[in-house]
């Protein structure tokens, strides 16, 4: 009679009378983590109307689905206030039963002689074991957890005694699965309890009792709770075995040739390698086509030789040699380079199924879980790429460690991507290296919760913690993981429980932190001789063919040590196929014009203005739109939105992908952009720039608000990029300050991935910059940052424009008209090769009278290409004579300037606008400086002196000057607010001083006294 329902008034009440009037009382000190001990979740129904009619009686298999939905409670309560009401009303067995409840019935037998308590209390401890029996399962291979057992898992707490543990009890639940099915036979309590603790008290720790899905929990407990224990045949063993040899050898070969070189071994975790291969062979099998994978450098040059199959003999020649690759003149770049542990590569690899399937490592840097978002990131493009619409052909693998999980904020912004329309991926598989130490950190100084991995139940994620010293229950876990994620399309984790034989790296001495820890460690048998006993033992394999796999293994390994003494790396051999045909920077390279055909200009422009006569359109956005339609129509004042719109939807007609995210980018921070029209009745999206084609892909064209994340969101778009060259990809911070939440993805892979690891990418990144008397927070996007990351050299001259952008890091602009940033977006496909794009983007710019750009400044006929510098047109006297004044400035306070100079009538300054600051425009400023022989030079900026573009623009200046016999740096006259700590003032009529002062300043008669 297992009808039990937790939540219904009913058996809330039988709860606490089993639990205080049964054979003993509970006390709650028993109960030592009562956070931990709750043996499943309440749900909150609305209650019927008390005059409800009363129930006819149904089977009561058909009333045990009390744990998993409200129809039995819901039931119970009617039928309850039925009894009450007349106790004739009902049947006389469940008058019997609610007089139980209250006290004045004798017991009553049910089914075989179980009593209506029996099965409740029986049901209640397998339930128990579902929720908790992971407290009690062996996963500490060390066995120094110290963890107290719940009481709840104790048969004692229920009533149950030694006599009871051979009677038949049948706890069948109607539509449930695993140990609760109705299809199992009657078992005796102590087969039950066996089954039990095998399943939940073993080598794994199952936890999915909190996902609120009762087909995922059914699904688990088919595939865990089994009549028997998974056996795995004699072949299978051999497979792993191998697996395992290799892998245990791989170290033990490394440790024996370079005992004094940094690797971040795996020893102690060496179960990985085979559970990888487990789950890549059983991904391929359920149609999985191609795997991204990211990890730390703990295990990852045996990941990278074991499963990816780098070469052994290139791992090896990078510890003999260590030196930069020698490459011939005609070959590729090199960079900088990285340490051999951060390095990726890519893979075609066959399955045991004799299926292929492509992998790839991304590379990453030191800064633990940065690669998490970028990993996702590529494997959501590629999904876009090669049309997997269901994403089950291609998957992200994480690989985590145990500090790292429970303490980088970026886990979590990662994790909460999983289920949104434009992130999901339909699921990452999650594996946690748990060292049980974090450097040198112990988890009760590391994390709050009990397990690292809690913070992934916030996803209604399954976590499988495994002893990484039982090598069949870690493939185990591992076949599990891959199952579940081709089935039900989300996130999975695995908590793979193991430590490190030495300290955080190979010469670290980890017993100065852990001493009893080290002390079991060095007595401790590793997994590989704890699984050759076990084959022994069961005697699925022999001695010899044990000792043959070894021999295999080592022979191949001194073979391909061999092999790395002469080996000359001369080929780059791990740039992906999808980047074949761009240059490196070594490489002559073309950047083609980026105008566009006015015909194609106007067709766009019409469909990006046009919005379905059936859409139910907000007076203000309809305004808009017209309005965006009368600037095609006339050629006439376009402005910044308008601009950009032309810019994706002309590169999308030339079957480029545009993909858009960042904190509501749809309406924009500005509300000027409404790329996505919401319909003010129904609530649904029209987004013009989707329609910019006949029969156009959906996804071809993406924008998207994205969560309030920018650390995480940043990084899932620089992978996005990282997939395919054919694809403008753009993050807009909503503010150009909040970019520094997302710091580590600008310092550590933008400005800085093609020259460790010789990854291109041409992600764009808004930044709303400009001072308007917002704040020290609205105010900056901190442009100083990024020109300081710029490895342009200040004291060389480039003459070649295009080969100067492909040897800088990236390019940094600060663009004040429409026209400009049209180009500047397509010039980002337009050429042979990819590069970061820093924008400063404007704020009032957006509406202000005099940012606008005529149409043909777009098309190819006029403007056909960026402008780095845009020179002064509004003069009319002499530049050799009459000009005072060159006043070389960025971004917005143009405008400002050029209106005062308009209300001074100021004839004899002339004002540049440097719009692309890095790599500094040597040729056009040395030609402005040209044209202007006798003029006093001044940079003039909004920013404070030590902040915005200033230290970074004077010396480039000064080498510019002395070139031209102009003199030197101190000839170039600051104007601009003074040093600060903070961005701007909060004082807005502060604000309004110091803007009109710098101004003024700038256009003064006199000459400007600079330094004071």
């Amino acid at each position: 009679m297992a009808w039990f329902r937790a939540g219904s008034t009913v058996g809330k009440f039988a709860v606490r009378r089993t639990l205080t009037h049964g054979h003993y009382s509970v006390r709650r000190a028993q109960i030592n983590d009562q956070s931990q001990l709750r043996f499943f979740h309440s749900t909150l129904y609305k209650s019927k109307a008390q005059t409800a009619p009363i129930p006819q009686p149904v089977p009561l298999s058909r009333l045990a689905d009390s744990f998993l939905d409200s129809t039995s409670s819901v039931y119970l309560e009617e039928l309850q206030r039925a009894w009450e009401a007349d106790p004739r009303s009902v049947d006389e067995s469940w008058g019997n039963f609610f007089r139980n409840f209250v006290g004045d019935a004798p017991k009553q037998l049910g089914i075989s002689g179980q009593t209506i308590q029996e099965s409740m209390k029986l049901l209640l401890l397998v339930r128990a074991y579902q929720v908790n029996g992971h407290l009690k399962a062996k996963l500490d291979p060390l066995n120094l957890d110290n963890r107290q057992v719940p009481v709840a898992l104790n048969p004692d707490f229920y009533g149950f005694t030694e006599s009871d543990l051979d009677r038949d009890f049948f706890i069948g639940v109607w539509k449930s699965s695993g140990f609760l099915s109705e299809n199992r036979p009657v078992k005796t309590l102590r087969s039950i309890l066996d089954r039990l603790e095998e399943t939940y008290c073993g080598s794994i720790g199952y936890e999915y009792m909190h996902i609120n899905d009762r087909e995922k929990c059914n699904w688990l407990q088919e595939r865990i709770e089994t009549p028997t224990p998974v056996e795995y045949s004699k072949d299978r063993c051999k497979v792993m075995l191998d697996r395992l040899v290799w892998s245990t050898e791989f170290e033990n070969f490394l440790a024996n040739k370079w005992s004094t070189a940094k690797r971040f071994g795996l020893e102690g975790c060496e179960a990985l390698i085979p559970g990888m291969k487990e789950m890549i062979d059983r991904s391929a099998e359920l149609g999985v086509e191609s795997i991204v994978m990211g990890m730390a450098h703990r295990g990852r040059l045996n990941v990278l030789g074991n499963v990816l199959r780098k070469p052994l003999h290139q791992i090896f020649s990078e510890f003999s040699r260590g030196n930069k690759p020698v490459i011939p003149e005609d070959e590729l770049y090199v960079g900088t380079g990285d340490v051999k542990y951060h390095l990726g590569t890519s893979f075609d690899r066959p399955t045991i199924s004799g299926k292929r399937i492509h992998l790839s490592l991304v590379a990453n840097p030191s800064h633990l879980e940065a690669v998490d978002p970028v990993v996702v990131g590529k494997a959501r493009a590629k999904q876009f790429y090669t049309d997997d619409v269901e994403r089950s052909r291609n998957l992200g693998i994480l690989i985590h460690g145990d500090g790292s999980f429970a303490g980088q904020g970026v886990v979590y912004e990662t994790l909460h991507l999983s289920a949104l329309p434009s992130y999901t991926t339909g699921g990452t598989i999650h594996m946690v290296i748990n060292n049980q130490v974090a450097f040198t950190t112990d988890p009760q100084s590391g994390r709050s919760s009990v397990y690292c991995t809690d913070v992934a139940k916030a996803l209604n994620a399954p976590i499988f913690h495994v002893n990484g010293d039982d090598l069949e229950a870690v493939v185990r876990v591992c076949e599990l993981a891959a199952e579940w994620r081709q089935t039900f399309h989300s996130d999975v984790v695995i908590d793979l429980i193991c430590y490190r034989r030495f300290g955080h790296n190979e010469i670290d001495e980890p017993s100065f932190t852990q001493p009893t820890m080290s002390k079991v460690i060095r007595g401790h048998s590793p997994v590989l001789e704890i699984y050759k006993r076990k084959l022994l033992e069961s005697g699925k394999l022999p001695k010899e063919d044990i000792e043959e796999i070894q021999r295999k293994v080592n022979r191949i390994l001194i073979e391909e040590f061999e092999a790395s003494k002469s080996y000359d790396p001369h080929k780059l051999d791990w740039l992906e196929a999808n980047w074949a045909g761009l240059k490196s920077p070594d490489q002559p390279a073309q950047i083609q014009d980026t105008g566009v055909k006015g015909d194609i200009l106007r067709n766009v422009g019409k469909a990006i203005s046009t919005l379905p006569m059936n859409l139910n359109v907000h007076k203000v956005v309809k305004k808009i739109y017209q309005q965006r339609s009368q600037m095609i129509e006339t050629g006439e004042g376009v402005d910044w939105a308008v601009a950009e719109a032309l810019a994706f939807g002309t590169l999308l007609v030339e079957g480029f992908h545009v993909r858009f995210t960042g904190q509501d980018v749809e309406r924009g921070t500005f509300s000027h952009r409404h790329a996505a029209i919401v319909d003010q009745e129904t609530g649904e999206k029209y987004y013009p720039l989707k329609h910019v084609m006949e029969n156009q892909k959906d996804e071809m064209f993406t924008i998207s608000n994205s969560s309030l994340s920018e650390f995480g969101v940043l990084g899932y778009e620089l992978g996005y990029s990282m997939e395919n060259p054919n694809s403008l990809v753009l993050w807009e911070a909503q503010f150009g300050d909040f970019a520094n939440e997302a710091q580590v993805i600008f310092d550590q892979f933008l400005s800085s991935g093609e020259a460790k690891w010789l990854r291109q990418t041409g992600l764009v990144a808004l930044l709303p910059h400009g001072y308007d008397g917002q704040g020290p927070e609205h105010s900056s996007a901190r442009l100083e940052r990024f020109l300081q990351m710029c490895n342009d050299d200040p004291r060389v001259i480039s003459t070649d424009p295009t080969k100067q952008i492909q040897e800088c890091n990236w390019q940094v602009v600060n663009v004040t008209t429409p026209a400009n940033y049209f180009h500047v977006l397509r010039r980002q496909l337009h050429r042979d090769f990819r590069k970061p794009l820093i924008v400063m983007s404007p704020k009032n710019l957006l509406r202000h009278k005099d940012c606008k750009s005529e149409l043909f400044e777009f098309d190819d006929m006029h403007q056909s290409c960026f402008k780095r510098l845009l020179e002064d047109q509004s003069l009319s006297s002499d530049p050799k004579k009459g000009i005072r004044r060159l006043i070389l400035c960025s971004g917005k306070v143009y405008y400002e300037l050029d209106e005062e100079r308009k209300k001074l009538k100021n004839k004899d300054v002339a004002i540049c606008r440097v719009e692309q600051l890095c790599p500094f425009p040597y040729d056009l400023v040395m030609q402005e400086l040209q044209r202007y022989p006798n003029a006093e030079i001044v940079w003039c900026q909004e920013e404070p002196m030590n902040m915005g573009a200033y230290n970074y623009i004077a010396p480039r200046l000064c080498t510019s000057m002395k070139a031209l016999g102009r003199g030197n740096i101190n000839g170039i006259k600051y104007v601009g607010r003074l040093p600060s700590a903070a961005t701007a003032t909060g004082f807005y009529q502060v604000h309004v001083k110091e803007q009109s002062e710098l101004v003024q300043k700038a256009l003064q008669r006199e000459p400007i006294q600079f330094p004071w």
